[in-house]
This record gives structure tokens, sequence and C-alpha cells, in this order.
């Protein structure tokens, strides 16, 4: 995959992203390592985003990572935090507005209407045979002086 392909594939995952709700400013640079290397900027204003193949001197997060994993995170198979967590992405900066990018790459759900199979029941799980046990009475005796 080519810089230019990542950059789009970047621009279709949030095209129909509803930001209109973002009342604040968010700049994200993304610097994609590897195959499709290269630097481009995810930027959420006026509840508007833009994906340009640009530099973003003024950003808020700077993330460094692969075209794949980022592509993860714009599909919601794993969350920002997530894959930093687990090293996928290195990210500095305000690391507050990443809840800002997982809003955006939330796609608006189309309405699926699939038939459902009722619901099987699951079969009663097998009694244990349990052993019961009786605590002993004991009877506290009294100290005696001696």
């Amino acid at each position: 995959m080519t810089y230019e392909e990542v950059v789009a594939k970047v621009k279709e995952a949030l095209k129909d992203a509803d930001v209109s709700n973002v009342k604040e400013h968010a700049a994200y640079q993304f610097n994609i390592t590897g195959e499709g290397e290269g630097a481009f900027y995810v930027e959420i204003a006026d509840g508007k985003i833009n994906v340009e193949p640009y530099e973003y001197f003024d950003r808020d997060i700077l993330v460094y990572t692969s075209a794949a994993d980022l592509l993860d995170i714009l599909e919601g198979k794993t969350d920002f935090v997530s894959a930093n967590l687990a090293g996928k992405i290195n990210a500095e900066g305000d690391l507050a507005k990443a809840e800002l990018l997982k809003v955006a790459g939330k796609k608006a759900e189309a309405k699926v209407e699939t038939k459902e199979e009722p619901a099987k029941k699951p079969a009663a799980p097998k009694k244990a045979a349990t052993k019961k046990t009786v605590a002993k009475k004991t009877t506290a005796k009294k100290a005696t002086k001696k």
C-alpha cells in the first residue's frame, strides 16, 4: 500500500463520521511507518473532519504507527488506548483528545434487518454432588485461677 492509498483509506474511513457535536478543536498528526510511510493529519474543527497529506505543526497528538494498525483503530477493531498500551502505536501529546478520534471513527451504523433465530434454551447444568459439612459445636471453658 502506498502513502497516497493510506491517506485515501483514512479519508474513506472517516468520510461519514459525525463530529457535528464535537465543539472543541483537535488535530492529530500520524507518522506512518513501514508500508505507506509518510505523515498526514486528521483535524476536527467546526463540526467537520479534515484529512490532509501534510504535517500539522500545531497538533494536539503525534502518533507513530503502521497503516494496518491505524486502519484497525478507525474500523473499530481496536481502540486508541488499547493500541497504545499494546505498543501498536506510540502517541504523545494531549491523549485526552484521543477520545474525540474514537467518536469520529464510528461510522453511522446502517440498520440492517436480520432474521433472528429463536434463542435456544441452554441445557440445565449438571448438579455436582456436594458433601454437607457440619460444624462441631464447641464451648469455651472458663479460665481457672491458680
